[in-house]
C-alpha cells in the first residue's frame, strides 16, 4: 500500500493571527515534507493567492481555505472551509461582515488590560497583528509576553484573555448557518475545526453535530495539534458515527507558538475517510 501523503489542512499566516508570510509559511511546510498544504486564516482570504503562487513555485499541493469564527450556544466555534472560490464575493461580503467588529471588542480588551496595570496594549497588539483588521487575542498575547507580564502566550491566555479574566471580552460572531452557507456557496467543504476543544455537554455537542450534518458541513478535524491523542481516538469515533469525512491540520501558528509543527502530526486512522478521499 502506498503511503498516505502528507496533508496539513489547517494553519495560519500573518493575514491573521500566524507569525510568518503566507510564502514563509509554505515554505516551511515544503521543508517540512507538507505534500498538500491549506492556508486557514482567521475570517479572512487575502493571503491565498501569495501562498498559492508559492506552492505553486515549490511543487507542492495548495488547498485554499478559511477559518470562521462562529457563536453557538454563547460559545466560539471555528468552521473551516476548505476548496473554497476566493473570488467568490458572498464569501467576501460574509468575512468582511465578520471582521468588523474586532477593533471595537479590542479596545474594550485593552481599557480592561490597563485597568490590572498592563498599559498600551492596543497599540502594542496592533504592532503585532499584520493585517489591523484582525486584531485579536493571540495579538495581545504577543504584546503582553513582550512586556515581561507572561512567560508565554498560553499563560497569558489563562490569566488575561479567556472568560471571567481581565482583558477577555465577548464578540458575536457568524452564525453556523450563514458560516457554513457561504463555504457551500463558495464551492467550499465546511468542517468542524478542533472540536475538543469546546465546553459542551454531550446533549449540546449532539445537536451542534445534527445541525452541521443538517446545513450540509461534512467534516471534522480528527487528528489536530489542538487534540491530545486520547481525543483523536475520540473524535475518530464522533466521525464514524455521525458519518463526517475527517480532516488532519496542524493548527499551526508559529515556531514558537505551536503545539505541533507543519505537517508533524500522525496519519488518521485508516478506518476513516478524510476530507481529500475525492480530491484530483
Amino acid at each position: 500500500m502506498a503511503p498516505q501523503q502528507n496533508f496539513d489542512l489547517h494553519c495560519h499566516s500573518r493575514v491573521s493571527d500566524g507569525m510568518l508570510s503566507p510564502q514563509d509559511l509554505v515554505a516551511r511546510a515544503h521543508a517540512n515534507g507538507v505534500d498538500v498544504l491549506a492556508l486557514t486564516d482567521h475570517d479572512e482570504i487575502a493571503g491565498l493567492a501569495d501562498a498559492a503562487a508559492a506552492a505553486a513555485d515549490l511543487g507542492i499541493g495548495f488547498v485554499p481555505g478559511v477559518e470562521i469564527s462562529v457563536t453557538w450556544a454563547n460559545e466560539t466555534v471555528h468552521i473551516v472551509g476548505l476548496q473554497v472560490d476566493p473570488t467568490n464575493p458572498v464569501l467576501d461580503a460574509g468575512l468582511r461582515a465578520t471582521r468588523s467588529g474586532r477593533e471595537r471588542r479590542g479596545r474594550e480588551m485593552a481599557d480592561q488590560l490597563a485597568a490590572v496595570g498592563i498599559p498600551g496594549a492596543f497599540e502594542g497588539a496592533l504592532s503585532h497583528a499584520g493585517n489591523p483588521d484582525l486584531i485579536g487575542r493571540t495579538h495581545f498575547a504577543r504584546y503582553i509576553v513582550e512586556q515581561g507580564v507572561c512567560q508565554d502566550v498560553r499563560e497569558v491566555f489563562q490569566r488575561f484573555l479567556i472568560d471571567g479574566k481581565p482583558g477577555y471580552a465577548p464578540m458575536r460572531w457568524a452564525s453556523l448557518a450563514d458560516a457554513v452557507s457561504w463555504i457551500r456557496g463558495a464551492g467550499g467543504m465546511a468542517v468542524i475545526a478542533h472540536p475538543g476543544r469546546y465546553d459542551y455537554t454531550p446533549v449540546q455537542f449532539h445537536a451542534l453535530f445534527e445541525e452541521f450534518l443538517g446545513l450540509g458541513g461534512v467534516g471534522i478535524e480528527v487528528i489536530t495539534g489542538s487534540h491530545t491523542p486520547d481525543q483523536y481516538r475520540e473524535y475518530a469515533q464522533v466521525a464514524t458515527s455521525y458519518g463526517f469525512l475527517a480532516s488532519r491540520g496542524s493548527d499551526f501558528h508559529g515556531p514558537t507558538e505551536s503545539r505541533v509543527d507543519l505537517g508533524s502530526l500522525p496519519p488518521l486512522p485508516d478506518t476513516l475517510k478524510p476530507v481529500w478521499h475525492d480530491w484530483a
